[in-house]
C-alpha cells in the first residue's frame, strides 16, 4: 500500500494514515527517523517492524518487500512527503508487485504537484508533471527545449539552491513573456507563492530562496510559435547553443518550436547562415 503523507501541516493526514501505519506488518520508509516523528505527531505506534527504503536501497530492498507481500503481509510505503513513487521511491516496488500479482492500492493525501497546480492562478484543464530538471545546465537545456511547444501547464519541483538557474533557463527557453509561479514551503508556516513572467521571477529569485520549491509555467500559446523567417531561426539556434546546447539539438528543438522540417532549420544554419 502507499500511503500519502503530509507536505507540511501534519492535520492534513487523513485519518486513515495512522490506521493504516498502525496496522501494518511492514512499514518501508524513505526517511525512518521522519517516519518516527510523524508517528509521535498522530499519536500512534507502530506494531509492525520498519525498515528503509530510499533511492540508494531502493532496487536491492525491493524483492525482499514483494517476498513479504506474497507472504501475505501488509506492507505500507512513505516517502518524505506526499504520494510515493511521485519523484520518489515506489515505482519499483510498485511495478515488481503487480508483476507478482499482488493488489496494490493506496491511502490518498497531500500532493504538491496539485497543490501548486491548484493555487499557481495558471490553467489547471490539462497539465504535465517534469519532476526535477536535470542538474546540468546543457542537459536542462535541452530538456526545456524539448518542451517549447508544450500546450500543456508544467510542474517542476526543483531544489532551492537551483531554483534561480532553473528559472533562468525557463527564460530562455520560453520567453521572458510566459507566466509561471513559484510555490515555496506549500502548507507551511512560511508558505509563499510568487506569480509573474519568468523575467520578473528571475529577478526575484536573484534574492535566494530558501524550503521546498514547486514551479508551475503556463503552456505555449497555439499561435505563439516561433516565426519561421530565417533571422529567427538562426537566432534562436544561437541562444540556445549559447545556453550549452548542442548546435544538432538546438536544431532539432527550434524545428519542433517553429513547426518547420528540421532539414530547414539546418538549411539556414550551415548553409545560409
Amino acid at each position: 500500500m502507499l500511503a500519502g503523507t503530509p507536505i507540511g501541516q501534519v492535520g492534513d493526514a487523513p485519518p486513515r494514515l495512522a490506521e493504516e501505519l498502525a496496522s501494518a506488518d511492514v512499514v518501508a520508509a524513505e526517511d525512518t527517523r521522519r517516519l518516527r516523528r510523524l508517528t509521535t505527531d498522530l499519536g500512534i505506534e507502530l506494531r509492525g517492524r520498519v525498515v528503509s527504503y530510499f533511492e540508494g536501497n531502493e532496487s536491492a530492498r525491493t524483492p525482499t518487500l514483494v517476498e513479504a507481500l506474497v507472504a501475505g503481509e501488509r506492507v505500507v510505503l512513505v516517502t518524505d512527503a506526499g504520494m510515493p513513487s511521485v519523484s520518489d521511491p515506489g515505482y519499483r516496488l510498485v511495478a515488481a508487485a503487480v508483476e507478482a500479482g499482488i493488489r496494490v492500492t493506496a491511502v490518498p493525501g497531500p500532493s504538491a504537484v496539485l497543490t501548486a497546480l491548484a493555487v499557481s492562478g495558471l490553467p489547471v484543464d490539462r497539465f504535465c508533471f517534469e519532476g526535477f530538471l536535470p542538474r546540468k545546465a546543457g542537459e536542462r537545456s535541452r530538456r526545456l527545449a524539448d518542451l517549447g511547444a508544450e500546450q500543456r501547464t508544467m510542474v517542476f519541483f526543483e531544489a532551492p539552491h537551483r531554483t534561480a538557474a532553473a528559472l533562468e533557463a525557463m527564460r530562455d527557453a520560453f520567453g521572458v513573456d510566459r507566466a509561471a509561479a513559484v510555490c515555496r514551503e506549500l502548507t507551511k508556516t512560511h508558505e509563499e507563492v510568487r506569480r509573474g513572467s519568468l523575467a520578473e521571477l528571475v529577478d526575484w529569485a536573484g534574492e535566494g530562496i530558501r524550503g521546498e520549491v514547486t514551479i508551475v509555467v503556463s503552456g505555449a500559446s497555439p499561435t505563439a510559435a516561433l516565426a519561421s523567417d530565417p533571422d529567427s531561426l538562426r537566432e534562436a539556434v544561437a541562444g540556445l547553443e549559447a545556453s550549452g546546447m548542442r548546435r544538432k539539438d538546438a536544431i532539432a528543438a527550434v524545428a519542433v518550436q517553429a513547426g518547420v522540417p528540421k532539414r530547414d532549420v539546418y538549411q539556414v544554419v550551415h548553409i545560409d547562415g
